[in-house]
């Protein structure tokens, strides 16, 4: 069944943009100098699989930390933009659901002018609201406030996005929420949440969202 959003909001890391391959080669760094437990790559590939407070747990992250870790991750995304792409469907995918009249945002954690080079303008062009350099965990509010903006209604508005708290946040300002699989969190930690929808292609959300209109037959 085909449900009708009028808005959809996404996430950019993990979920528009493949963040992840960057990021592993920049982890070590960021992990000595905010002096976290050490990660070897089969443990960084555990934490896939691990609820947001058990990544914090398992990294000895304390919550005062986050905001720096996550502002200095921003700034090493822009400093190494050219290492970060979309990921293959996405292009169409946003085109398609413009063309299905539906709007689209983008709410992040990483920074604006980061976010549009990797996009490019013409696909920039269609994002109507943007709302970068959320807190990790502050989401909810920023979803209520593009909501508004966009005038539209929570029913009425789907948040994709790649990990746990993304459905969280979605959830808390009562927001449809789907999830892709090709980002960071696994899809077993992801279907045991219980998004309201999974996907598996950028597709499969067009498909859902905005499926193209059948041919009609002239008398």
């Amino acid at each position: 069944m085909t449900l009708r959003y009028d808005l959809v909001v996404f996430d950019f890391d993990g979920t528009l943009a493949d963040s992840l391959t960057w990021f592993r080669t920049a982890l070590s760094d960021v992990v000595e100098k905010h002096g976290l437990n050490p990660i070897c790559e089969d443990r960084a590939e555990t934490l896939r699989g691990m609820t947001p407070k058990a990544i914090m747990d398992e990294l000895a992250i304390p919550a005062w930390k986050l905001p720096f870790i996550a502002a200095d991750v921003r700034a090493r995304a822009a400093d190494n933009i050219d290492q970060i792409t979309l990921f293959e469907g996405i292009a169409e995918l946003l085109q398609q659901l413009h063309a299905a009249g539906i709007t689209i945002a983008v709410v992040s954690s990483n920074g604006e002018d980061a976010i549009r080079q990797v996009m490019g303008s013409d696909l920039v062009a269609l994002v109507s609201h943007f709302a970068c350099g959320a807190a990790l965990f502050g989401k909810a509010a920023v979803f209520r406030k593009v909501i508004r903006k966009a005038g539209s209604t929570p029913s009425r508005t789907l948040c994709i996005g790649d990990e746990v708290r993304d459905i969280d946040a979605a959830r808390e300002a009562g927001c449809g929420c789907g999830a892709v699989i090709w980002g960071f969190a696994t899809p077993e930690i992801l279907a045991a949440s219980g998004p309201d929808h999974l996907y598996e292609t950028p597709g499969e959300i067009a498909r859902c969202i905005a499926p193209a209109e059948p041919a009609t037959q002239r008398a």
